[in-house]
């Protein structure tokens, strides 16, 4: 039962723990944008390995995280967030000294197999340890700090790249994984899917008789059917996570190869990937747990959203992965000066999500997920005008503001709508496919894009070429976004007054929504993922 008060010292334990962990995470995701140009010179590597780099951690960070979640319940939520943390740590220190490309990018996917795990897992952390009056400040906490790292990260990106090098935008994660891992050992509970025994939680009431501790036990008690174990019946789809981590990379590899690759090899990895696809599809219509209950898109509500997110985050990671080298090997600026230039978005996300959220409630989420995206394809196109000798104050900083004011708009009103648009019991499941939807599209566009747009394996050693292809892509960025705007405008509709709220109010990824958790009538429902 979670009984963990935020003003006691255990509780700013747990809060300094999941924020370091998944700080971890979120700053790996905003600085190595930053040092692709130098990581490509010191390696002498060409486009596909830049592209290998981002997309080797996303393709299995978006593969495994709905399986994430599910180990914590069964093994145990600090275990599985503490061997996340080791194992990112790890893949961090191989990244920080790999030789080559190839290492490089076994160790970047290495990296998101920990990310998979620590990601869910700080999250679970807190909702299985903080008393249910006090679970939405340290969510929002949480969610608050995180986002802060994810702002430092393109500034301290560039600062470390220009100065001892992009070496250390991963051996930074080291120290960090040192500090967090003895913190949650020492002082945060263990906690999994157990269901809580009525008498014991009759017993932690005490003689006050507190009806919450019953209520949350009664929740508990609830959530899943045990097993003769003790353990209860949770969702453990390994082949269901294989087979699309494997469709993500067969595509992934086809898309990212097929500029120069061998024509024969591209089309076996076409259709191969899409063959795995069609088999995950199968698996998880068969399972009894499946990873990804297809029943869930029986809501249209939820499948017209999370098409509006495949939109949006396909745009934004794009964006986000062009632009930091258009800034660096085009206009000519230092890793620093690019990083510090995109910063204005996930400063606005910080400040204005939790208020954007309060306006969504007030007039609908169709306005603001139909202008949202509208304000970022504005914002890319806009970045049209940055070239060689462009200017921050007149060039980049109006593209960028409005850029932040459009994901500003959008990302609080899509994740509200996503868990208006289920069962509240099933909200986690339904924050965690969306969180993935977004990372997998993210995944694809830096796939697709260079082979869209025309850029060629040495486009990023040529102002000019690269300048041209840039050009492109944002078009094709914001025609996307124009896309999303018009699915939003079509099919999202205001959702039930007592429908589930977010907790997390403040945001700063600019990469993926946030995750939320399960929740019956605000409080914690244990054993589910």
């Amino acid at each position: 039962m979670p009984d963990v008060r935020m003003a006691s010292p255990r509780g700013r334990w747990i809060l300094l723990t999941t924020v370091l962990g998944s700080s971890m995470a979120l700053l790996d995701s905003t600085v190595v944008n930053v040092a692709l140009p130098r990581i490509g010179r010191d390696l002498d590597a060409d486009l596909a390995v830049l592209q290998w780099t981002v997309n080797a951690y996303l393709l299995t960070l978006a593969g495994l995280i709905l399986l994430g979640g599910s180990l914590g319940d069964h093994y145990g939520r600090r275990k599985v967030f503490v061997i996340g943390v080791v194992w990112f740590a790890a893949a961090s220190l191989l990244c920080g000294i790999a030789p080559n490309a190839g290492v490089l990018i076994a160790a970047r996917a290495l990296q998101g197999v920990g990310g998979a795990l620590l990601t869910p897992g700080s999250l679970a952390l807190i909702q299985a340890s903080f008393h249910h009056d006090d679970r939405g400040r340290a969510v929002g906490l949480w969610s608050g700090f995180g986002g802060i790292g994810a702002a430092v990260g393109p500034f301290l990106g560039g600062w470390l790249v220009d100065g001892p090098g992009w070496r250390w935008v991963f051996l930074l994660n080291v120290p960090l994984a040192v500090v967090c891992v003895p913190v949650a050992l020492r002082h945060v509970p263990e906690s999994d899917g157990r269901p809580v025994r009525a008498d014991a939680a009759a017993g932690a009431a005490g003689p006050s008789g507190d009806t919450s501790a019953r209520a949350a036990a009664g929740a508990g008690a609830g959530a899943g059917k045990a097993r003769p174990h003790g353990r209860p019946h949770v969702p453990f789809d390994v082949l269901g996570a294989f087979l699309g981590a494997l469709a993500l990379a067969l595509v992934t590899y086809a898309l990212i190869e097929a500029p120069g690759g061998s024509t024969g090899v591209v089309s076996v990895a076409a259709v191969a990937g899409l063959a795995a696809g069609a088999a995950f599809v199968v698996v998880e219509r068969r399972s009894a747990d499946p990873m990804l209950p297809l029943d869930i898109f029986g809501s249209r509500q939820f499948t017209a959203v999370n098409l509006v997110t495949l939109c949006v985050y396909a745009a934004f990671g794009g964006f986000f992965f062009l632009s930091a080298v258009q800034l660096q090997v085009v206009v000519g600026w230092s890793a620093l000066g690019a990083g510090t230039a995109l910063l204005p978005t996930t400063v606005l996300m910080l400040l204005l999500s939790a208020r954007s959220g309060e306006l969504a409630e007030h007039i609908g989420p169709r306005i603001p997920l139909t202008v949202g995206p509208l304000l970022c394809a504005a914002g890319m196109l806009l970045m049209l005008r940055v070239g060689p000798g462009a200017s921050y104050a007149a060039d980049v900083l109006p593209a960028v503001l409005v850029l932040g004011c459009g994901m500003v708009t959008l990302v609080a009103p899509l994740t509200a709508t996503v868990l208006a648009s289920v069962d509240v019991s099933r909200a986690g499941v339904a924050s965690g496919v969306n969180n993935a939807a977004a990372r997998a599209a993210g995944l694809v566009a830096v796939a697709a894009l260079p082979l869209l747009t025309g850029m060629s394996a040495e486009a990023y050693r040529s102002a000019t070429a690269f300048d041209e292809a840039f050009g492109r892509a944002m078009v094709l960025c914001a025609a996307v976004l124009v896309v999303g705007a018009v699915l939003a405008f079509a099919t999202v509709r205001r959702p039930a007054p007592d429908c589930r709220r977010p907790e997390c109010r403040t945001h700063g990824s600019v990469l993926a929504p946030p995750l939320e958790g399960e929740r019956t009538k605000g409080r914690l429902t244990l054993g589910d993922g």
